[in-house]
C-alpha cells in the first residue's frame, strides 16, 4: 500500500514515515500543501495523511481541492486542533476521519487498516498461492507451514504479486509500486530483491521459479500446473469454510490475536523510542525559541516575530512529544501555545506562569520516551489485581 504523509514537521514526518515503513507501507512526504497537491497528480495512492496547519496551502483546501476533482482515494487529517468547529470543517471539506495530535501510534495505524479496509474488502483478507500464505493483517508470510523471515521490501513485493495474481509486473513497474519517491533506486534493485525473495522462498521448499520471468515484460507468479489451484486463492480472516470452531478455539484464537497485538505495540515503542533520541535535538530546539521567547515577555519586549516563531514551535511540541509519550509535555506544550495567542493581555504573574511552564517542559524532555505512559500502565494493571 502506498501512502501520502503531508506534514511540515520533520520530526512528526519523520517519525511517521519510518514507523509506517516497519508496517509495510510505502509513504511519500510531502512538507507543504503544494507539494502534496503535486505528487497526488503524479502518483496513485491508497490513503492520504493529511496535517491542517501546512504552509503554502493548507489541509483543509488541500481537501476540498483533492474532492474537486473527484479524488478518492480516502483522507486521515491530522492536526492539534482539538475543537469541534475543525473537526466540522474538516469533514465538511471531505476528509473520512480526523485524529488530534498529540496521538497514540497503535490508534493511528488502528485507524488507517480501517480506512484502506473500507475502501477494499479485501485488504484484510489471507493471500494464498499454492503453498504460500501471506496474512496481511500479522504481517506473516508461510510457505508449506514455514514462516519466512522477510525484509520490509520483499514482504510487500510478494504481497503486491498475491494481490496482482497473474499480471506481469516490469521493474518499473514495481519500483513505482514499492519504493517512495525520494528512494528512487534503480532498476538492478528490483532484479536484486527478487533473487533475494526467490532464494527465502527456495530454502522453505518453494521451486526456483516460484516467482517466473517472463522475459522482455517482468516478472509474476508462476501459474499453477493443477487446473484446481489455477485461480488465486484468498479466504476470509474469520472461518469461511468448514465446522463452527469451538469455544476452547475460539478463546485460544483470541488470545494469539491479542498476543500479536501486544507484540505489534511493543515493536512500535522501541522503534519510537530509538527515534526520539535523534529527534530530540529538534525538540530542544524548539524550547529553546520558547525560553528566548518568555524572556522577552519578562522585559516586556516580545515581538511579533519571535512570538510567532515561539508560538509555531509549542504548536509542534505539543503535537510531536504526544507521540512519544510525553503526555505532560503534550500538555505543558498547548498550555504554552495558548499563552502565546493571547500575550497582549496577560499579566506579570501569568508571565511568570508562562516561564515555568517552559521550565517543566525542557525539564519533561530530559525523561525517557514512554516513561510516563509505562507509569499510567503500570498503576491501572494495580488497580486491576487490586479489584
Amino acid at each position: 500500500m502506498r501512502l501520502l504523509l503531508v506534514e511540515d514537521d520533520e520530526c512528526i514526518a519523520n517519525t511517521l514515515e519510518n514507523i509506517l515503513g516497519n508496517q509495510h507501507y510505502v509513504v511519500d512526504v510531502a512538507n507543504d500543501g503544494e507539494l502534496g497537491w503535486e505528487l497526488v497528480e503524479a502518483f496513485k495512492y491508497d490513503l492520504i495523511l493529511l496535517d491542517v496547519m501546512l504552509p503554502k496551502l493548507d489541509g483543509i483546501q488541500l481537501c476540498q481541492r483533492l474532492r474537486s476533482h473527484n479524488y478518492q482515494a480516502p483522507v486521515l487529517l491530522l492536526t492539534a486542533q482539538n475543537s469541534s468547529t475543525h473537526k466540522v470543517m474538516g469533514l465538511d471539506a471531505g476528509a473520512d476521519d480526523y485524529l488530534v495530535k498529540p496521538f497514540d501510534m497503535s490508534e493511528l495505524l488502528a485507524r488507517i487498516r480501517v480506512l484502506l479496509r473500507r475502501r477494499n474488502s479485501t485488504l484484510q483478507t489471507v493471500l494464498e498461492w499454492e503453498n504460500l500464505r501471506l496474512d496481511p493483517g500479522k504481517c506473516e508470510v508461510v510457505y508449506n507451514n514455514h514462516l519466512l523471515n522477510l525484509t520490509p521490501k520483499e514482504y510487500r513485493l510478494l504481497e503486491l504479486f498475491l494481490r496482482n495474481g497473474h499480471q506481469v509486473f516490469s521493474r518499473s513497474d514495481i519500483l513505482e509500486h514499492l519504493w517512495s519517491t525520494e528512494e528512487a533506486p534503480q532498476e538492478d534493485t528490483v532484479t536484486a530483491h527478487i533473487k533475494g525473495l526467490r532464494q527465502k522462498l527456495k530454502q522453505a521448499g518453494a521451486e526456483n521459479n516460484f516467482i517466473e520471468t517472463v522475459y522482455g515484460l517482468g516478472y509474476r507468479l508462476k501459474v499453477p500446473t493443477s487446473s484446481k489451484n489455477l485461480p488465486q486463492k484468498t479466504k476470509e480472516n474469520h472461518r469461511l469454510n468448514g465446522a463452527k470452531p469451538s469455544t476452547k478455539q475460539q478463546i485460544r484464537d483470541l488470545f494469539y490475536e491479542a498476543q500479536d497485538l501486544h507484540n505489534n505495540i511493543q515493536q512500535t515503542k522501541a522503534a519510537l523510542t530509538k527515534l526520539w533520541e535523534k529527534l530530540k535535538v529538534k525538540s530542544c530546539d524548539r524550547i529553546s525559541i520558547l525560553e528566548q521567547a518568555t524572556a522577552a515577555l519578562l522585559e516586556n519586549n516580545l515581538g511579533d516575530e519571535l512570538r510567532q516563531k515561539a508560538q509555531q514551535a509549542a504548536h509542534k511540541l505539543a503535537g510531536a512529544l504526544g507521540i512519544f509519550g510525553f503526555i505532560k509535555g503534550s500538555r505543558l506544550a498547548f498550555e504554552v501555545e495558548q499563552m502565546l495567542r493571547s500575550h497582549m493581555n496577560i499579566n506579570h504573574n501569568q508571565v511568570l506562569h508562562l516561564y515555568n511552564l517552559v521550565i517543566a517542559l525542557k525539564q519533561e524532555i530530559q525523561q525517557p520516551a514512554f516513561a510516563e505512559l509505562e507509569k499510567i500502565l503500570c498503576h491501572d494493571i494495580l488497580d486491576d489485581a487490586i479489584e
